[in-house]
């Protein structure tokens, strides 16, 4: 696996790798037909979105690092309810 394709799946670095996952799992599962897994695709681009937004928040409060680890993201949505 690459170096790239590795950090992907480093739930450190990737706070979306379920939804990745899961779309990727509905596409298999319905032979590649996009309309079948748009639940799916919004998932996915709501979680990118409330990460980034997280991400961009930190790095203009100077928060290292800007993307918080795996832990700490579980304890903010714990905290979120």
């Amino acid at each position: 696996m690459s170096r790239h394709a590795q950090q992907l799946r480093d739930h450190d670095i990737n706070p979306c790798v379920a939804e990745t996952d899961a779309s990727r799992k509905c596409m298999d599962d319905n032979n590649y037909k996009k309309d079948m897994c748009t639940a799916y695709f919004l998932k996915y681009k709501n979680c990118r979105k409330f990460w980034h937004d997280i991400m961009m928040q930190r790095k203009r409060n100077g928060v290292k690092p800007e993307m918080p680890s795996a832990e700490e993201r579980r304890k903010m949505l714990e905290s979120m309810g």
